[in-house]
C-alpha cells in the first residue's frame, strides 16, 4: 500500500479544514462572540500538523482503488475530529461524543442533532454546524482534487471512493476540471438560492444557513422548529432548491452546457421526479383532512417529500403526527434517496431502478428461459459487473442496517423508534419518526448507540465499503509491514 500518499493526502486535509475554520472566526467577529478565539486555536493547530503531514511530497503517487478507500475513510475521520473540537473546548456542547455525533453529522450532511435547544448556540457555531453540511455535500476530496494540484492519473479512485452512486466518471477529460466543474455548479446554484431568500425577506445570516444547509442537502436548522416558522414563500424556495440538489450533477452540465435535449433525457432524473411527483399527490390527498386548503396539504407534502428524498431532513410541520399511510411513504423515501452524482444520500434511484430492472429480467426469464435480454440504463446496457456489484451493495447494506438495529435494541426503546433512527443516520436523512422525530432529537441514546449510529452515518455517507474496507486484516497487515520496514531502515542508517 502507498502510505505515502495517503499521508500527503491527510495531510492537505488537515490543511484545507483549517483555513476553513477560519470562516466561522470572521462570523464570531461580526457578532463580537468570543467563541471565536476556539475556531482559531483549532484552526491553527489543523494547519500547523497538515503542513508536517504533506511537507514531504511522495515519491510516487500511484493510488489504487484500495489507497483511494483508506485515504477517503481516514479523511473524514480526522476532518470530523478536528471539526468537533471546537464545539466541545468553547463548552457549548459539552460531551465530546456528543460534539463528534454533531459534527460527524453535519459533514455526512445527516442532521441529525444532539441539542435540545439549536438557538441556545452562538452565531458562530451554528454558522460551522451549517457550513459542514455545505463541505460534506460536495465531498472535500473533490474539493481538494479541484484546488490542489495531485499528480498522477488514478486520482479518479479518490473520487470514486467519495463520490455517491454506483459509478462515478469524468465529465470532462481532466478529472481536476471535473472536479472544479462540480464545485462552479455547486456555488453557483447555493448562491442562487441565498439571494432567493434573500428576496423572500430572511435575513442575511439566516439565508446564508439555510442555503449552505440546503446545498449539501443536510438539514441543519438554526431554528428551533427547523423551516416551520419563516413563510410559505421561503419554503416553497428551500423545497425547489433542495430537490434541485437532489438532481444527479451530470444533467446540470448537459444543461448548462447547451445539451438541453440530453439534459432532459437522463433516465435516474426522470424517476426522481416521478417518484417525488407521485409521493406528494397522494401524501396530499392523505393529509387533505388535517390542513385549512389544499394549497397547505401540497406545501407540506411537498416540502417533506423533497426534505426525505433528497435525505436534507427539514421539516416545516411535525410529520409524526401524520397518517401511517404517509408515515409509511416517507419512510420508503428515505431508503430510496436522491440520485447518484448528487449531494443527497439514501440507496440513491439509479440503484433501485437497476435492481427493478434486474428482477423483471429474471422473471421473464422463468417465462422464457431461452430468451436473451439485456438490462439497459440511462439508453445502454449494464455490465454484468456493475449489477454484481449493486447485489454486492444491496446485501452489505442490509447486513449493517440488521446489525446496527440490533445494537440500537439493546437500549430497549419502541422498535419505531430504533428502526427509523438507524434509517435515519444510515440514509443521512436526520430526523426519523417516533422518539427521534422531527420536533425531537438524538441526545437521549446512551454513547455506545451514539457510536453507532456515528458509523452508519458515515459508512452511508461514503457508500459502505470505503469505510469497510478499514476492517479488512490485509490492510492493517500491510500497514505494519510497511511499518516494520521503515523502522529497519532508520537502525540501518543509525
Amino acid at each position: 500500500m502507498n502510505t505515502s500518499v495517503i499521508r500527503y493526502i491527510l495531510g492537505n486535509v488537515l490543511k484545507l479544514e483549517g483555513f476553513l475554520l477560519l470562516l466561522p472566526c470572521i462570523v464570531a467577529g461580526a457578532y463580537q462572540e468570543k467563541s471565536g478565539i476556539y475556531f482559531l486555536i483549532v484552526a491553527l493547530i489543523s494547519i500547523a500538523i497538515g503542513f508536517v503531514f504533506s511537507a514531504r511530497k511522495p515519491k510516487d503517487f500511484t493510488m489504487y482503488l484500495k489507497e483511494g478507500c483508506v485515504a477517503t475513510s481516514l479523511s473524514w475521520m480526522i476532518l470530523s475530529i478536528f471539526g468537533c473540537l471546537p464545539f466541545y473546548l468553547s463548552g457549548e456542547i459539552p460531551s465530546f461524543t456528543d460534539a463528534l455525533f454533531e459534527t460527524i453529522s453535519g459533514f455526512t450532511t445527516t442532521g441529525a442533532s444532539i441539542l435540545p435547544e439549536v438557538e441556545s448556540l452562538s452565531y458562530c457555531m451554528n454558522f460551522w454546524r451549517c457550513f459542514t453540511h455545505w463541505i460534506g455535500g460536495m465531498g472535500v476530496l473533490v474539493f481538494l482534487l479541484a484546488i490542489i494540484p495531485l499528480s498522477g492519473g488514478s486520482n479518479i479512485n479518490l473520487m470514486r471512493a467519495e463520490s455517491p452512486g454506483p459509478s462515478v466518471g469524468k465529465l470532462v477529460p481532466k478529472l481536476k476540471h471535473t472536479a472544479r466543474l462540480l464545485y462552479i455548479i455547486y456555488f453557483g446554484l447555493t448562491l442562487l438560492e441565498m439571494i432567493l431568500l434573500l428576496f423572500g425577506k430572511m435575513s442575511l445570516y439566516d439565508s446564508i444557513c439555510t442555503a449552505l444547509g440546503t446545498a449539501g442537502t443536510g438539514g441543519f436548522g438554526i431554528k428551533n422548529d427547523s423551516m416551520g416558522s419563516y413563510s410559505v414563500q421561503i419554503q416553497w424556495i428551500v423545497t425547489v432548491f433542495m430537490i434541485l440538489f437532489g438532481v444527479n450533477f451530470n444533467a446540470y452540465y448537459l444543461l448548462f452546457f447547451g445539451h438541453i435535449k440530453e439534459a432532459f433525457k437522463v433516465e435516474e432524473v426522470k424517476h426522481y421526479f416521478g417518484i417525488i411527483l407521485a409521493a406528494v399527490v397522494v401524501i396530499s390527498i392523505n393529509i387533505a383532512h388535517m390542513c385549512t386548503s389544499a394549497f397547505d396539504a401540497i406545501t407540506k407534502a411537498a416540502f417533506q417529500v423533497g426534505s426525505i428524498i433528497t435525505t436534507t431532513g427539514f421539516s416545516t410541520t411535525d410529520f409524526d403526527k401524520w397518517p401511517e399511510f404517509s408515515k409509511g411513504i416517507l419512510v420508503l423515501l428515505m431508503f430510496i434517496g436522491a440520485c447518484a452524482g448528487s449531494t443527497g444520500g439514501g440507496i440513491k434511484v439509479s440503484r433501485v431502478v437497476i435492481a427493478v430492472k434486474t428482477i423483471g429480467k429474471e422473471l421473464n426469464g422463468y417465462i422464457h428461459p431461452k430468451s436473451v435480454k439485456k438490462i439497459s440504463f440511462e439508453h445502454k446496457p449494464v455490465d454484468h459487473d456493475v449489477i454484481r456489484s449493486i447485489n454486492v451493495y444491496f446485501m452489505a447494506y442490509i447486513a449493517i442496517f440488521v446489525v446496527s438495529m440490533m445494537f440500537i435494541t439493546i437500549e430497549n426503546y419502541d422498535f419505531t423508534t430504533s428502526f427509523t433512527a438507524v434509517a435515519a443516520t444510515f440514509n443521512n436523512i436526520g430526523p426519523g419518526l417516533s422518539l427521534v422525530g422531527p420536533t425531537c432529537n438524538f441526545g437521549f441514546f446512551n454513547n455506545f448507540s451514539k457510536y453507532v449510529l456515528m458509523f452508519d452515518m458515515l459508512a452511508g455517507r461514503l457508500e459502505l465499503f470505503p469505510l469497510l474496507i478499514l476492517f479488512h486484516p490485509s490492510i492493517w497487515k500491510d500497514l505494519f509491514i510497511q511499518a516494520d520496514k521503515r523502522v529497519k531502515g532508520i537502525e540501518r542508517r543509525n
